[in-house]
């Protein structure tokens, strides 16, 4: 599949009505998601008969896109269940060869999630399974940490905790302090690619139409 028509399946991806302020629910854009994706997989080969997680779901861009180029299996996770919803209409608009995008969705707080060491299962804050710790590659387009300071590092530290790579976009204006995060976490952190985050008027408190954030594509590893 070309970039192009990945870019093109990716449009017909609803996105948030109502998006909330505090999860900073910012879509992923089509262009952004696809090129971020083929990047991934043309220069690392890590969607392809991977088990990918989605820190992050939204609306399941990411996820129906690592669908499409390959993954064996999806697990998508957002703490707010509206999100969720949206992402499983998302998921039934799309299939491979007749079937339905091999994509979970699971409702539970990404912070909150821990590793059973015995069992090798992951589990929310209650102690429930979620799912088994095979994951191979996790992708996440996080919160930016605007209005939840801090919460991007949370992404990355919880996604390093189950899995050998991450893939995550970032605030350009933060890959000092991400860079160094990294070297704590004693982890490998490489800026793949500088992208453009074109970010829509979406909430009251916009002044502008749309803005550009320059964001950095980071490959977290071990």
């Amino acid at each position: 599949m070309k970039l192009w028509e990945l870019e093109s399946y990716l449009g017909d991806v609803t996105v948030f009505k109502a998006p909330k302020v505090k999860l900073e629910q910012y879509p992923t854009t089509p262009h952004l998601a696809a090129r971020m994706l083929f990047t991934i997989s043309d220069s690392y080969d890590d969607i392809d008969e991977k088990v990918i997680a989605d820190f992050g779901v939204g609306c399941g861009v990411l996820s129906i896109g690592a669908a499409i180029l390959g993954a064996n299996q999806v697990i998508g996770i957002d703490v707010d269940k509206d999100a969720i919803d949206i992402a499983e209409e998302n998921i039934g608009l799309f299939d491979l060869d007749g079937e339905r995008l091999d994509i979970t969705l699971v409702n539970t707080d990404i912070s909150q999630m821990t590793i059973d060491e015995d069992s090798y299962q992951v589990l929310d804050h209650d102690g429930n399974i979620l799912f088994e710790k095979d994951i191979d590659v996790v992708i996440m387009n996080p919160p930016f940490g605007t209005k939840n300071k801090g919460i991007d590092m949370v992404f990355v530290e919880q996604a390093i905790m189950i899995a050998d790579t991450v893939y995550s976009l970032h605030k350009t204006s933060t890959r000092a302090h991400i860079l160094r995060k990294a070297v704590q976490w004693g982890v490998n952190a490489e800026v793949l690619a500088e992208l453009r985050f074109d970010l829509p008027n979406t909430y009251r408190f916009h002044k502008k139409n749309n803005v550009d954030i320059e964001v950095d594509l980071i490959r977290f590893s071990r």
